[in-house]
């Protein structure tokens, strides 16, 4: 099971900054979500985008890649994310989670996304999740267009994770399912 979703940008010189997250479940040992449970999920959320920035920031000086404060623009063509950089690491208990939990990020441009999942999780079904996913957030948010609003348009988001991740379950998700997907949302992703 996916326990969270995390789309960042990683900075460069500046510090990351979270433009979205949502968490999938309750965790063990969480009780009714007050205030304080909240704060609690935002930190460990924080905690996760500050090391997947870290691992962008290492590939890119490994690439030999200067890491750019700013986000390009979007291409005219759509963006495929095949050979899009990205990684898998660990996180022991109680660095954020109570558990240990495995993070699958992958890197775009300026951006990365980052899927918080149980270790026992499927992680090649993670990136395929992640690498269908990232594409069709980047269109339906315009993230990398003019006037990005990511911000502005959480439901765009929410939309997409709840029929792409129902409930933090992965899905084997085929062409067909994804089209329609595609359709219902009005967007145009390449194959």
């Amino acid at each position: 099971m996916v326990r969270a979703f995390v789309l960042l940008a990683p900075g460069g010189p500046a510090p990351c900054r979270v433009l979205y997250a949502r968490t999938f479940g309750t965790p063990p040992g969480a009780g009714p979500g007050g205030p304080r449970q909240r704060l609690r999920r935002k930190e460990q959320l924080l905690v996760v985008a500050r090391q997947v920035a870290s691992q962008c920031q290492l590939l890119q000086a490994s690439l030999g890649r200067p890491s750019s404060p700013q986000l390009p623009q979007l291409p005219d063509e759509p963006v495929s994310l095949q050979d899009a950089p990205g990684g898998v690491f660990q996180m022991s208990p109680g660095d954020p989670f109570p558990e240990r939990v495995t993070v699958v990020w992958l890197s775009v441009l300026a951006l990365a996304f980052a899927l918080v999942c149980e270790p026992q999780e499927n992680l090649s079904l993670a990136e395929i999740t992640l690498r269908r996913l990232a594409p069709r957030l980047l269109l339906s948010l315009r993230l990398l267009g003019p006037g990005a609003d990511v911000l502005l348009r959480p439901d765009a988001a929410d939309g997409l994770l709840d029929r792409l991740l129902p409930h933090g379950q992965m899905l084997f998700l085929n062409e067909r399912f994804l089209q329609a997907v595609d359709r219902e949302l009005g967007l145009k992703v390449s194959r």
